[in-house]
């Protein structure tokens, strides 16, 4: 385990580099952040990010600048000079590089991007820290102010990144790495926001894992699908959602508990719902402090046909 002093160093470069990014930004600028000289706070970076800074912001802004690029028809040259490239030609370059096809290509078809899409270094850790195999576990202390709500999710297909035995996210990123979460940030097609998710049998196969990731797109949908993942079709569902309050960064593990808290104790029938997994996905949404932890799984109404 790192120390948290380091970790803390760099998550202060981390928020500072995403405050900035569509600015200069030096060494100096996050040696200051970090509370290190220019020489230690990079060392330090590449070793818990393992990029270096400028690696980092460079990957970071050619994915801010692909997802612009995707929802607008923005210029190209204003695109390149609002996430401070010198000139078209050069983020042309550095796009193409990256991506393997040209900026006004990219706009012209959006076909699915490996996009970079960086965790925070210090929820990293504190997830470490407190065992992602073990946050189900009962939380006395504390039980939090849970907003639930049912949600109609409409017949749709999924496309899918399987795991091999993964039952939570952190053995699925061992197995399958993290980085296809920027692949399915990037279908611009997506009804919703990518999803952590885990699997009923129906939607398994044969030697593939619980947990999974995946976005949802139209029941029509007849673009690409990534390499690597397939498309299954979901049927019409209703799905009851559980969202905590906001939190800090280091109650991270503890907002989640406390939502998993609340609904295992949960009674659907209540409210006139009952439980119904073999519907679809039991799925969870990326973790943000604002906005507090979500996750919804799938319900029936009692005596509806």
């Amino acid at each position: 385990m790192e120390s948290w002093e380091k970790v803390n160093a760099v998550q202060r470069m981390q928020d500072y580099i995403a405050s900035h990014l569509a600015e200069p930004i030096t060494l100096h600028m996050l040696a200051q952040a970090s509370g290190y000289s220019p020489w230690y706070c990079t060392r330090l970076f590449k070793e818990l990010c393992g990029k270096s800074p400028f690696e980092y912001i460079r990957l970071l802004r050619l994915s801010k600048a692909a997802l612009r690029l995707r929802d607008s028809d923005d210029r190209v040259l204003d695109v390149a000079l609002d996430f401070v490239f010198d000139s078209h030609e050069g983020f042309t370059r550095a796009f193409s590089k990256q991506f393997g096809l040209s900026p006004k290509e990219y706009q012209s078809r959006t076909p699915p991007l490996r996009l970079f899409m960086p965790y925070a270094i210090r929820d990293y850790y504190l997830m470490l820290q407190k065992g992602g195999n073990h946050m189900a576990e009962k939380n006395e202390k504390n039980t939090a102010a849970v907003f639930v709500q049912v949600v109609e999710r409409p017949a749709r297909k999924l496309i899918i990144k399987r795991g091999i035995k993964a039952t939570e996210y952190f053995s699925y990123c061992e197995e399958v790495g993290c980085d296809i979460w920027g692949v399915l940030s990037s279908i611009k097609e997506a009804l919703y926001e990518p999803i952590g998710m885990w699997l009923p049998d129906r939607f398994r196969t044969a030697g593939t894992s619980f947990y999974a990731q995946g976005v949802e797109v139209p029941a029509d949908y007849t673009g690409m699908v990534p390499e690597g993942c397939e498309i299954i079709d979901l049927p019409a569902c209703k799905v009851m959602v559980f969202q905590g309050p906001p939190y800090e960064d280091e109650q991270y593990s503890e907002a989640i508990e406390q939502v998993w808290e609340v609904m295992k104790r949960y009674n659907p029938e209540l409210y006139g719902f009952t439980w119904a997994d073999d519907d679809g996905p039991r799925f969870q949404l990326a973790p943000m402090g604002y906005r507090g932890y979500i996750e919804a799984r799938p319900v029936r109404q009692i005596n509806s046909k």
